[in-house]
């Protein structure tokens, strides 16, 4: 890999979504961060939560998202590998923020139209830009066809009857979670699957790989062979040599 590849840059997008404080930040940082998985900072007027989900080469956070709550709107930033999904990272990131508000539904609340109205764009993105290749594939899942009906349909009527914002966020949270491990079941290669294919060619090739090789002998993308070295360079599975 090249100093030039290895400093790529993720694109960053940003969601924007009505909201109301009922409670108090102080008390909403207390109970989120229990989880031990965000940074956290408040104010009397806002509360910031990041979460850094993978470092490059010099350590510098690469993918991360940040919620910004403030007591009229709450801030969603994330940031987007090069060589992965646009559409299907937005539909992650609103995932991660509808768990996070089902914990604090007593606290802060949403604008229900605009919330079910991203979640329903995500999932519309995802379904409608497919590959034809993932699409012979779905027409074999039927029963994952049917859920993403009922999301749909689910999503209209959870706007339409105002019902309360944790039995809307806890039900919609468990359905987008199990939307999120049919898709994975359907990836060519996940990165636990590539790590050690490339950890076997490491050991049958004198420790060095080529990323074109490697990406033409197993039909993989540069780009992606790239990600996976990085990961494994951040994660401290393989070093870096000369």
């Amino acid at each position: 890999m090249s100093a030039e590849q290895s400093a790529i840059e993720p694109k960053t997008e940003e969601i924007s979504i009505g909201g109301k404080l009922i409670g108090d930040f102080v008390d909403m940082e207390s109970r989120i961060t229990q989880l031990q998985l965000y940074m956290s900072k408040s104010t009397p007027d806002s509360l910031i939560l990041a979460r850094v989900e993978s470092r490059d080469i010099q350590k510098k956070p690469f993918l991360f998202l940040i919620m910004t709550f403030r007591r009229d709107r709450v801030l969603l930033e994330y940031t987007i590998a090069p060589d992965s999904s646009p559409k299907m990272r937005r539909l992650y990131a609103l995932k991660t923020m509808l768990s996070l508000l089902s914990l604090v539904s007593d606290i802060y609340t949403v604008d229900n139209g605009e919330l079910f109205q991203q979640v329903d764009s995500a999932i519309d993105d995802v379904f409608n830009n497919l590959s034809q290749g993932y699409s012979t594939l779905f027409n074999n899942y039927d029963a994952l066809s049917n859920e993403y009906r009922e999301i749909k349909k689910l999503n209209i009527e959870l706007t339409s009857s105002n019902k309360n914002l944790a039995v809307q966020a806890s039900q919609l949270s468990e359905e987008n979670v199990k939307l999120k491990q049919r898709l994975g079941q359907l990836e060519s290669y996940s990165d636990e699957s590539l790590m050690v294919m490339v950890q076997e060619w490491l050991e049958s090739h004198d420790s060095t790989i080529d990323v074109n090789e490697f990406g033409n002998m197993y039909k993989i993308l540069p780009p992606r062979v790239e990600q996976i070295l990085n990961k494994m360079v951040t994660l401290g599975y393989i070093e870096l040599k000369g």
